[in-house]
């Protein structure tokens, strides 16, 4: 068992911290003075990162390839949504008021967190092919639980760190200092990443 969560632990930790919008979220938020909203955010991509876990072990990549056009609904569902953040984020950037807003209620950054992760069905393919590489052919019960709850935990980690590390005293300053360039930088970052998404999603659906 041992052997099989470090190898799960270690693939989950190679696409956790590989920047994405997820990341870019948390961080934008840690940075601009609301820890507390960061770390609500960074929980909604943790329950979601469980979720598409839990969907993987009951199969849900079957699911997406039966019907695949349940899975390109919900990507171009997530390329709108993160264009959509991408405007968002751009124009405040352009008035410049971002670093006076008020922090998000909890639910408000939990949802903002859990909207963003939920609308990438690409995590729950991710899921699905590190259990079918790493699980034996037929895990325990005992396994499964444990694999889950190590998925929840390195999730947790790095959002919360992600958000104590960005909401750094000098991190903020200099956020502060150059909000209005930074939140258009996280804008564009965004924006592609939904663009991306979309452009993957139709370049899938055209080879079917």
């Amino acid at each position: 068992m041992l052997s099989t969560l470090l190898t799960v632990a270690f693939l989950h930790w190679l696409v956790l911290v590989t920047p994405g919008a997820n990341v870019l979220l948390v961080s934008q938020l840690a940075a601009s003075g609301h820890r507390m909203s960061a770390c609500f955010a960074g929980l909604g991509v943790t329950v979601v990162a469980v979720t598409w876990a839990l969907l993987a072990i009951l199969g849900v990549n079957a699911i997406f390839a039966s019907l695949p056009k349940l899975r390109f609904a919900l990507q171009v569902a997530g390329g709108i949504y993160l264009c959509y953040v991408a405007v968002r984020l751009w124009r405040a950037g352009a008035s410049g008021k971002e670093g006076q807003s008020e922090p998000l209620v909890p639910w408000v950054a939990f949802r903002l967190g859990f909207l963003t992760n939920i609308l990438n069905p690409k995590s729950a393919l991710f899921f699905g092919s590190i259990f079918a590489t790493a699980l034996p052919h037929e895990p325990s019960a005992s396994l499964l639980a444990a694999v889950t709850a190590l998925v929840f935990v390195n999730a947790l980690l790095w959002h919360t760190f992600l958000a104590m590390a960005f909401s750094h005293r000098r991190i903020q300053v200099t956020y502060i200092r150059n909000r209005r360039l930074l939140n258009r930088v996280a804008g564009a970052l965004v924006g592609a990443f939904g663009l991306r998404l979309l452009v993957v999603t139709a370049n899938e659906m055209r080879s079917r």
